[in-house]
């Protein structure tokens, strides 16, 4: 807003007493001080409010008066409840230093004139990023991206004073503003509160913002989605939009500005789907050929030309990790396959890394209800000191990712299995990756829990059997061993079911499981002993061992 317009505003009472030629000057925040010196809280473009407390002598005034135009304040208003009168020194050092004053009437409050600046200022900042966000969108949907989200997130930054974020379903940061002296980063534990958040509001039907208290601070979640679609088809694979801001105090023209800046973003998030069109042929031509039983020479051809696309400037062709995911809905009525292909894409990235990039190295295809990942792992040079390969993907790294956020949005009719593979290095590996990646999905989907995921590594003991044995039968051989044990737990606050959870992962040493239970050896003897008792089984036995570890794994 103008000075000009202050003198336009009757009911601020506002009286000019020098700088008429000064009027056009731009404010762009409000001060109330009487210190003598302010310097330090002003940024440049205040109207500045004061009752003349700093003022003991006639000298004060020029020393005041030069503080405020070295800042390059818009304008002094000086009220008139201290002194009566604003006094001669005052308005001739302003005229010296070409600085506008006014009076304020003693029935004017500073806190009326305050409210007044800051309305006027933030509701023509709105309007001045409602343009640009207009601007960038028609730019966006008409020609190549200009800058992708950050771009507008930096706006609202700075023309707002919001910190905000794109964060992906599992609450990885996709971009990100950042206000003066605090970075753009969000805390991965955070990101992924705020995405789980935004996922059970969603599924309850609530439409955004959704507004959350965490860590201090209130946050409001913005879907991006695409529209006319089925939740389900979607959701697991949505952007949102997270405002450090309660827009529940918002007024519609402030809502729908971030309702632009959405949209804005859906158009980038559309247009990196389209370029991820390469990656999913490239995975669907391999998967097809293994599948198929395709010469390994002809696979490796293939991967020849893929590695380029997925791994830009490697020279060296890359290890490769599968990884297969289903995603199943109650009733069967939303194919699982295209949702757990867009899921993959968003969470097969190191929830560390920053910005989109890292999900363009990875290619995922789909067959059925199912969704298979080709990840590549770049080779550790022959001259490195560091002869082995990079570690990859682990089951469990990838599942304390996601398993909070998107265990929020299945809740209720939904279930996600994923399998891990170990990485091969040569085509002739790529078929039994995938059927190991498959068997370790199935192995995933034996455990209860709306997300589950298993890796390879698991695949080598007893517990691969798990999947194939009848759910009634494993139910009944569950209830069996541990029913007696529950049932006593509940009746005396015995801790027998955590007791033998122990008592196995110590292998059977009396020593260790004790000390881990902080409990008396002759404790824990009485403990195992009831346990005994109850279920008839004898601990000293290998078979017995391994029925409860069975039991435990099952249940």
């Amino acid at each position: 807003m103008r000075l000009r317009a202050l003198l336009d505003t009757h009911s601020l009472g506002l009286k000019l007493l020098g700088g008429e030629d000064e009027l056009d000057r731009t404010v762009r925040g409000v001060m109330t001080t009487d210190l003598r010196d302010p310097s330090r809280y002003l940024s440049g473009g205040e109207l500045v409010l004061t009752g003349l407390a700093w003022r003991r002598e006639p000298e004060d005034s020029e020393r005041f008066v030069r503080i405020l135009a070295g800042a390059g304040v818009a304008g002094l208003a000086a009220g008139e409840a201290e002194l009566g009168a604003i006094p001669d020194d005052l308005v001739q050092a302003c005229a010296r230093h070409r600085l506008p004053l006014f009076a304020v009437d003693e029935k004017v409050s500073f806190a009326s004139i305050t409210e007044h600046v800051v309305r006027q200022v933030s509701s023509e900042r709105a309007g001045d990023l409602a343009a640009v966000v207009d601007r960038h969108r028609r730019l966006m949907t008409s020609g190549p991206a200009g800058g992708g989200p950050e771009v507008v997130l930096d706006l609202l930054g700075s023309d707002l004073d919001l910190r905000a974020w794109v964060l992906s379903p599992t609450g990885r940061q996709i971009a990100g503003s950042s206000l003066a002296g605090a970075g753009p980063e969000l805390p991965a534990e955070l990101g992924a509160r705020l995405a789980g958040e935004h996922l059970a509001a969603a599924r309850s039907g609530r439409r955004g913002p959704h507004r959350i208290a965490l860590a201090g601070a209130t946050y409001s979640l913005f879907p991006i989605r695409y529209e006319g679609r089925d939740l389900r088809q979607t959701l697991l694979s949505d952007w949102l939009l997270a405002v450090e801001a309660d827009a529940g105090d918002w007024s519609e023209e402030r809502l729908d500005l971030l309702h632009g800046v959405t949209q804005l973003i859906a158009v980038e998030r559309d247009r990196r789907d389209a370029a991820r069109t390469v990656r999913r042929r490239l995975a669907q031509e391999v998967l097809e050929l293994v599948q198929t039983g395709a010469p390994p020479a002809e696979i490796a051809a293939r991967l020849r030309v893929a590695a380029p696309v997925l791994l830009p400037g490697l020279g060296a062709a890359p290890h490769w990790q599968i990884v297969v995911a289903r995603v199943e809905w109650e009733g069967g009525d939303v194919p699982g396959g295209p949702v757990a292909q867009s899921l993959l894409e968003e969470v097969l990235v190191d929830p560390g890394t920053f910005g989109p990039e890292p999900s363009d190295r990875i290619a995922v295809a789909h067959t059925g209800d199912e969704a298979v990942a080709l990840v590549p792992l770049p080779a550790v040079p022959e001259d490195s000191a560091d002869t082995a390969t990079t570690d990859g993907l682990h089951a469990d790294h990838l599942l304390r990712a996601i398993h909070e956020p998107l265990g929020r949005g299945l809740d209720g009719d939904g279930r996600l299995t994923i399998g891990v593979s170990a990485s091969v290095h040569s085509a002739e590996g790529l078929r039994g990756a995938l059927e190991e990646a498959r068997h370790a999905r199935r192995v995933a989907a034996a455990r209860p829990g709306r997300v589950c995921a298993a890796g390879h590594e698991e695949l080598a003991s007893h517990v691969l059997l798990l999947p194939f044995v009848p759910d009634d039968v494993r139910r009944a051989f569950t209830a069996r061993l541990l029913d007696p044990l529950r049932d006593y737990d509940r009746r005396h606050r015995a801790e027998l079911i955590p007791t033998l959870e122990a008592f196995l992962d110590c292998d059977g040493s009396w020593t260790r499981c004790a000390t881990r239970l902080h409990l008396h050896v002759n404790t824990l003897r009485y403990r195992v002993g009831r346990i005994e008792q109850l279920t008839g089984r004898d601990l000293s036995r290998l078979e017995d061992k391994l029925d409860f570890f069975l039991a435990l794994r099952m249940s």
